[in-house]
């Protein structure tokens, strides 16, 4: 009788549990990297014949040590210190692809040495489970060669690319460093990415994914996103360092409805990007649902420090980012609601909490020293402001900006570009562009330009402007229930701070404008 109430709390503890694990999925996720309790079965590469050379091609002894180690029912495959050359490798279930300090894996340079799951890459998992990329080595993509060898084939008229412009192949035809597609219990931790020749990584519905400590350092070529979640669940990417010349951390809802992006956490992480910093969409046919993102440090981007975007057709709702700190940026905030895809619907973008952010936005070119920078922009334009806009009946709903302070550059003048305030209707819509805080050309404010949206509350947000600049510091346009409380400029020019067209239900009006 002395056991029995450790049976019955026992008992209550196993019954519990299914429901445990279903109100907290994030535990059982947080737990995975517990599993292995003795130490894992070990396969060093060279034992299957791998030649760390730099030159020699070792596809065939790396994906026999994988095989080995699935077939065993899981280990860690080691690369150790040197040169390793391969073309694509298929990780399997239970497998840990282990990088010393001092390896490099090495993608080959010949785009036919490369095999695909949606995305040809260096190494591939399809439907795999508990699967691992960890170490302190690197994988260099060899990114200009191969890109390089893609335009000789589609010259040549090896390869077939449908969508060839302006001498350079689609995104599709360039291989990635890594693709994982339908994978659960994933784990990336320690490695350095180089050199892709398109995105970096890529991620497809995959649920249970922790990205950790990793660094990229892709400017190889043009879309080298530093990393892709598409239609991802419960993933945690924190504590790493992206350069990219492209989008640095990008969640994506493709379009396999209703495939969609959800639980997810971005923290901790240094990024510096040739296009945007932190970005949902461009690409949002299914939706996004619960995004924390928090502790950002963002450096020299062309774009936007954060980019909101759903013009697919998608949902986006319970999205918040805090803790940010952008200099040298391009643009600070752009949240854009769009219909590029009509037969998609009309896409629904609310509850937005944007906080405790600081954005330097300079005058000049903020990612001098890309090989591939950004576009410019073909109309003459002055400096960007921030930007909120939804379309016509569908407003930009629930967001909240607090606690932001924004310095911009400025230097607004009207021989360079001007909209005239009696003019507001003039800005041009565009529904269906590819967006961009560029995209509707020059802007009658230099701080904050928001049209079509409802519900929008502005607290303790500071606008500084270090050039003089003609422009309203904030223009409101179609907006419905705006609070503004503790809201200040700096930098004042010639026309009213605050314009308010087509504007009902302001709460708190008075911008303070200080001298």
């Amino acid at each position: 009788m002395v056991d029995m109430p450790y049976r019955f709390i026992r008992t209550r503890l196993r019954r519990a549990l299914p429901f445990f694990l279903l109100l907290f999925p994030g535990f059982l996720f947080a737990t995975t990297s517990f599993q292995r309790i003795h130490p894992p079965v070990t396969f060093n590469i060279l034992d299957f014949g791998a030649v760390p050379d730099g030159q020699t091609s070792n596809t065939v002894a790396i994906q026999a040590a994988i095989d080995r180690a699935y077939q065993t029912g899981g280990g860690r495959v080691v690369v150790p210190a040197g040169r390793f050359l391969s073309g694509s490798i298929h990780l399997k279930s239970g497998v840990e692809l282990h990088l010393d300090e001092q390896a490099v894996l090495l993608g080959s340079p010949h785009r036919l040495d490369y095999e695909k799951i949606s995305w040809y890459a260096l190494i591939l998992a399809d439907s795999q489970q508990r699967i691992s990329l960890t170490g302190r080595g690197t994988i260099d993509g060899q990114g200009a060669a191969l890109a390089a060898d893609v335009v000789r084939l589609v010259q040549s008229g090896e390869l077939v690319d449908h969508y060839w412009a302006n001498n350079r192949p689609h995104e599709r035809e360039r291989p990635q460093l890594i693709e994982f597609a339908d994978c659960r219990n994933v784990r990336v931790t320690g490695v350095t990415l180089r050199n892709s020749a398109s995105w970096v990584q890529a991620y497809d519905r995959c649920d249970s994914l922790t990205i950790d400590s990793i660094r990229v350092e892709s400017m190889a070529y043009w879309n080298n996103d530093g990393i892709d979640l598409v239609n991802c669940h419960n993933a945690h990417i924190h504590d790493c360092f992206i350069n990219a010349a492209d989008d640095g951390i990008c969640l994506k809802s493709s379009n396999v409805p209703p495939a969609f992006c959800e639980n997810i956490l971005v923290e901790r992480c240094t990024i510096r990007s040739s296009a945007s910093a932190f970005k949902i969409g461009t690409a949002s046919y299914g939706g996004f649902r619960h995004i924390r993102v928090r502790d950002l440090t963002i450096y020299d981007t062309y774009r936007s420090a954060i980019a909101i975007e759903v013009v697919d057709g998608a949902f986006l709702e319970d999205v918040e980012v805090s803790n940010v700190r952008a200099t040298h940026t391009g643009n600070a905030i752009f949240i854009r609601l769009g219909n590029r895809r009509p037969e998609c619907g009309v896409a629904r973008l609310n509850d937005v909490y944007i906080h405790d952010v600081y954005v330097e936005v300079p005058t000049g070119r903020p990612d001098s020293g890309y090989a591939f920078p950004g576009p410019t922009v073909a109309e003459p334009h002055n400096l960007f402001p921030s930007s909120i806009v939804g379309l016509p009946g569908h407003p930009v709903q629930e967001v909240r900006l607090e606690h932001i302070e924004i310095v911009f550059g400025g230097g607004g003048s009207r021989k360079r570009a001007y909209v005239s305030l009696d003019s507001l209707a003039s800005v041009p819509e565009r529904p269906g562009d590819y967006p961009e805080f560029s995209m509707f050309g020059e802007l009658p404010a230099w701080g904050f330009y928001v049209r079509h949206a409802e519900g929008l509350k502005m607290k303790n947000v500071r606008l500084r402007c270090v050039e003089p600049d003609f422009r309203s510091a904030l223009v409101f346009d179609e907006v419905k229930k705006l609070s503004l409380r503790d809201v200040s400029v700096r930098g004042r020019g010639g026309q009213p701070v605050t314009v308010f067209r087509n504007t009902r239900g302001v709460k708190g009006r008075k911008v303070h404008v200080e001298e």
